[in-house]
């Protein structure tokens, strides 16, 4: 029996437990978890009744494999939900599925709705041509930005950075608009210093003569622009993402896998090709595991810095360099919203029917509004009468906004919500909650161009197998993290060595929430 160790309980280590488990006579599989939660920033947080989505997840896959995956772990509501049933909405419901009224373990169907919040504006995401958003933009923005959008197609720049990228898309205007500044509060780099891959995913088939395509499309009646349009809708845990994550922890563990909670992983020793220990600090004590098998989700940098052998100084100065951004979320319980809902969707208490909220207003250093009940009225303990909001911060690790305590934190967003027109006063306030996390965003610049060579180096201990977003120093999103996760288990199962197929996850150019 191979011993297999798992550095990591978010959703790629996970995923790779619960696989390799199923065959608990060829694999005795440990899983290493630094904290003592499951989901890594895919876990939900209870506070006071409320749960708290870290980030905001949406249960949405082109991988066939991912979604059944999820659905074979949690089944999709075959009964209204609660707040369905009250408004009298309908939805594509599952034959036979569970009634989320009666049963916990149930994927909700939810709308897809995430726009833009600029000039106490409210824009669609992606940006549409309807009449609002020229009313919105108001006609000298509308005409500057007709104009420097056909600059740009007249004169494409170069695409050496980020903004480069974006502007070749939609010109300055637009990129002045709707992505200068939320890009820098996002990585905390201006977007000309940041390497353009990150965007060309998210911005694949999002340019304006796409959107032009689509307007014209609408209004002969023909069928629009080649790209597929953005996903409708998604599922969505009953109780929020962490909720899935507990459950196919709870598989593993069922088929003989051993969940090791609060072990910080701190060193490494090989044995010629291979990792032989891994090392790591339990309640205070030292402890080590002898490995057949290495699944790596901790972040590259971390994982090069344990090495306790000889690794070339190239190597790890590239490690070292690698950047990231930090996070926080702020949970606010208000008691009403002063956004008002002007479209035709019906919500509870009828509030806005978004999920996400993107803020573009430099004036404030907020990046993201999560509305919890729109996620899932599951998630907060009165979703009647409260509105229970997620407000999301971008940050570096120990600086000023960081290091605030959690009553200055909460002082501080309320005062952006005041300002920005979201509430109207600290009265509105019924309670508040902090959570910070390290590293979740890997950023795209620094030592990142060398990548490869780093890439390489791990490639050379044949056991090691780097998975997930900051195993890979990769901005996956949770499917991805899943399929890096498969493609390791695959290699193992087949006793390959090459690891090509893991890294080749999420390197396609096209739009992560398109549908075919």
């Amino acid at each position: 029996m191979k011993t297999v160790v798992i550095i990591g309980a978010g959703p790629a280590g996970i995923t790779a437990a619960r696989e390799l488990s199923e065959n608990a006579e060829e694999y005795n599989v440990i899983i290493l978890e630094e904290s003592n939660e499951i989901g890594g920033i895919s876990r939900t947080v209870k506070y006071n009744d409320n749960r708290m989505d870290i980030g905001g997840h949406r249960f949405f896959s082109k991988d066939e494999r991912v979604m059944q995956w999820w659905r074979d772990i949690m089944p999709v509501q075959g009964a209204p939900s609660f707040d369905d049933k009250k408004l009298g909405r309908e939805k594509q419901l599952s034959p036979g599925g569970p009634d989320p009224e009666k049963d916990d373990d149930v994927f909700l169907v939810r709308d897809r709705v995430s726009r833009i919040y600029f000039l106490n504006k409210f824009f669609d995401y992606p940006i549409s041509l309807k009449p609002q958003t020229f009313i919105n933009m108001g006609f000298a923005r509308t005409m500057k930005s007709g104009f420097t959008y056909l600059g740009a197609i007249m004169h494409k720049r170069e695409e050496k950075s980020l903004e480069d990228l974006y502007i070749n898309h939609f010109g300055k205007e637009l990129y002045s608009m709707f992505f200068e500044g939320y890009t820098e509060k996002l990585w905390g780099r201006h977007p000309s210093k940041i390497d353009p891959s990150w965007g060309k995913q998210r911005v694949k088939g999002i340019s304006i003569s796409e959107v032009v395509k689509n307007a014209l499309g609408s209004i002969s009646g023909k069928n629009k622009s080649n790209e597929t349009s953005l996903i409708e809708s998604f599922n969505y845990p009953k109780y929020g993402p962490g909720q899935l994550w507990e459950k196919a922890c709870e598989d593993a563990v069922k088929n003989g896998a051993t969940l090791i909670k609060g072990a910080r992983v701190f060193g490494f020793e090989k044995n010629e090709n291979n990792i032989s220990t891994v090392k790591y600090i339990e309640n205070g004590v030292e402890k080590s595991l002898d490995a057949d098998i290495v699944l790596s989700s901790m972040p590259i940098k971390d994982l090069v810095a344990s090495m306790q052998f000889d690794v070339p100084d190239n190597i790890r100065r590239i490690a070292a360099g690698l950047p990231y951004r930090d996070f926080v979320t702020i949970g606010l319980l208000v008691d009403k919203l002063n956004l008002k809902n002007e479209t035709d969707m019906k919500t509870l208490n009828n509030i806005v029917p978004d999920c996400w909220i993107y803020v573009q207003d430099t004036g404030v250093k907020l990046g993201r509004i999560q509305i919890f009940n729109n996620w899932s009225p599951y998630l907060v303990k009165d979703a009647i009468n409260t509105v229970w909001i997620g407000l999301e911060y971008f940050c570096t690790e120990n600086d000023s906004f960081w290091n605030m305590n959690d009553d200055e934190a909460a002082d501080f967003a309320i005062s952006e919500l005041i300002k920005m027109g979201v509430i109207s006063n600290k009265g509105n306030v019924l309670d508040f909650h902090r959570e910070r996390v390290k590293k979740a965003y890997p950023a795209y610049f620094d030592t990142y161009e060398e990548m490869p060579a780093l890439v390489d180096y791990l490639n050379g201990f044949d056991n090691l197998f780097c998975i997930g977003r900051n195993g890979q120093h990769r901005y996956n999103n949770m499917d991805h993290s899943m399929a890096t996760a498969f493609e390791a288990v695959e290699a193992i199962k087949a006793g390959s060595t090459d690891k090509s197929a893991i890294w080749n996850v999420n390197t396609e150019q096209e739009y992560h929430e398109k549908k075919s």
